[in-house]
């Protein structure tokens, strides 16, 4: 199984460490799992109240291309804080055969 990482923090009070524990974490998740991560999304500093994020509009184009079967993230509120963007951009992940997977370990 191919999978893309989507890492997030959200303001100045949090720093970029952050993002590196929560790929850390999920790198060992998908070694002990025979998961290959094919790409790692990055948005530093980034609220998920919305949807501009510049690496997470960007992965969810790339779901469309077939590089990854699953997108791993560390908790649910890195993926959308928000209730309707978050349901809108799981539709779309599922019609392009994409499913997310929650990883909760730092």
């Amino acid at each position: 199984m191919n999978a893309a990482v989507y890492a997030r923090y959200s303001s100045d009070n949090q720093r970029e460490e952050s993002i590196h524990a929560q790929i850390r974490a999920i790198n060992e998740y998908a070694d002990k799992e025979g998961i290959i991560i094919t790409k790692i999304y990055t948005d530093e500093a980034k609220s998920a109240t919305t949807d501009n994020r510049p690496k997470f509009l960007e992965m969810i184009t790339d779901s469309e291309f077939g590089l990854f079967d699953v997108i791993i993230i560390h908790k649910l509120d890195r993926f959308s804080r928000d209730r309707y963007d978050s349901a809108h951009y799981k539709r779309i992940l599922k019609k392009n055969g994409v499913r997310l997977n929650q990883y909760l370990s730092i």
